[in-house]
């Protein structure tokens, strides 16, 4: 008959394949083992077991492989001045999710994975996978070579950490996954192209479009669904050369000119947008050229040529810290409040994006267009992603027929409304004048100012 300690062995990998994390008493019993006797044997186990939490706390998990190697993952972050530093180290556990130990000082984390356990990837990773027009062409391209679906929505977890770690060195947010995307990075310093002269911006972007509908962009996660690419370019007084710019189709069509007139539009709401209730914006500019509008928007989590600083999605936050799955930023504003993660005026500077969003006629607020800057608790990223997307053409590429109702606010959302009215008006109103708009759309921007100005006047 064979020692109980030997039959413990043998089934302890099948136990924690099922359970980890697991804590020790929990472990013990289904091995049917004292809690002594099973310290004695985890320490003669090889190094395939991870233990992480202190005391009662301490819980157990076989390690996972990824594609046939089971090392963890190394996590670098690159600071404000494009230095690398060390961030942990992301573990695959069996029967799924990671382990990784957050910089609590950089990172809220949520109680349940306060000792680095968590279900799936952890949540600073999640705004890092590739996303949007530009995350679907860059699937399309580099399937193959990485063995994943050309479908970046079908993509498991796993899937996603390969892409990650051996094509991730410019990704949303500071961090960086895996050794051959840290050495990409480094390959940059070397030979990354100088930064675009404002002579050649146009001809090069016309270039650059051209070239994001064939192939796609290495490496892109920005989010969306306007066509897009990323550049360098040189403009003196820039924050830093990093953009992601957004580009209308070149064919002579009101469909075309449509989509030409969002992004201008998008421009104007952003100006409109500064200085409302200390809310920053992301600087952009309008760039026309070869029969193609560009809305170019600088990178707010860029810094110099280098420098990056973290970021984090609202759609993310919901997910991790609270699961309401709604879309409405002010509900979800409140509660990251309770939590303690954001103050009182945070909350009412995110109100007011809403309703300007709300009364521009933006019918694509989704959680993915409002990010924060994690440091321990979270500050508001600047604004993005703020168009009349009410007017977007239909899939079939008719333009929609519709009215601009705007909507009155509840008692309790009079103040965040009557703050974001003049801003939204303003927009109506520079759009409705600027000539680099079509003169159809000009005149919808004109009805929908002064129906604006109406419902004001009657709230005042």
């Amino acid at each position: 008959m064979r020692p109980r300690n030997q039959i413990a062995r043998e089934r302890l990998e099948a136990v924690l394949s099922r359970k980890a994390p697991i804590s020790a008493p929990d472990l013990a019993e289904a091995l049917d083992l004292s809690t002594a006797t099973l310290r004695r044997v985890l320490d003669e186990q090889p190094g395939n077991i991870l233990a992480a939490g202190n005391a009662r706390r301490r819980r157990y998990a076989l390690r996972r492989s990824l594609r046939g190697d089971a090392r963890p993952l190394p996590l670098y972050a690159i600071d404000p001045e494009g230095r690398a530093t060390d961030a942990g180290s992301l573990s695959l556990i069996r029967p799924q999710g990671t382990h990784l130990m957050l910089d609590i000082e950089a990172w809220p984390v949520p109680e349940e994975s306060r000792d680095g356990w968590w279900d799936g990837l952890p949540y600073a990773l999640q705004d890092m996978r590739p996303q949007g027009y530009m995350g679907r062409l860059f699937a399309r391209t580099h399937s193959e070579k990485l063995q994943v679906d050309p479908d970046p929505q079908k993509w498991s977890d796993d899937d996603a950490l390969v892409v990650m770690s051996r094509e991730g060195h410019d990704l949303t947010g500071n961090l960086i996954l895996g050794e051959a995307a840290i050495t990409q990075w480094q390959a940059q310093h070397a030979h990354l192209a100088a930064p675009l002269r404002p002579s050649e911006t146009g001809l090069r972007y016309a270039q650059l479009a051209e070239e994001a509908i064939a192939t796609g962009t290495a490496g892109s996660s920005a989010a969306g669904e306007f066509p897009k690419f990323t550049a360098l370019r040189d403009i003196k007084t820039a924050q830093t050369p990093h953009v992601i710019v957004k580009f209308s189709g070149v064919e002579s069509s009101s469909t075309v000119e449509r989509w030409s007139d969002l992004l201008v539009c998008e421009h104007l709401a952003l100006e409109a947008l500064r200085g409302l209730n200390g809310i920053d914006v992301a600087a952009s500019r309008i760039v026309q050229h070869a029969g193609r509008t560009f809305m170019e928007s600088e990178r707010f989590d860029r810094h110099g040529l280098w420098g990056r600083s973290p970021l984090v999605s609202l759609m993310t936050l919901d997910a991790s810290f609270i699961g309401t799955g709604t879309a409405d930023w002010t509900v979800l504003a409140t509660r990251l409040a309770t939590l303690g993660l954001l103050t009182p005026e945070q909350v009412q500077q995110i109100a007011c994006l809403w309703w300007f969003g709300r009364l521009i006629a933006n019918t694509d607020m989704h959680n993915g267009n409002l990010s924060f800057r994690p440091h321990g608790v979270l500050s508001l990223a600047p604004a993005y992603d703020m168009l009349p997307m009410m007017y977007a053409p239909l899939p079939g590429g008719e333009l929609p027929r519709r009215d601009f109702a705007p909507v009155a606010p509840r008692p309790e959302q009079r103040t965040p409304w009557l703050a974001a009215a003049p801003a939204a008006l303003a927009f109506w109103r520079s759009a409705a004048s600027d000539t680099r708009i079509s003169s159809r759309f000009r005149s919808i921007c004109t009805d929908n100012s002064q129906r604006l100005e109406d419902m004001a006047s009657r709230m005042r």
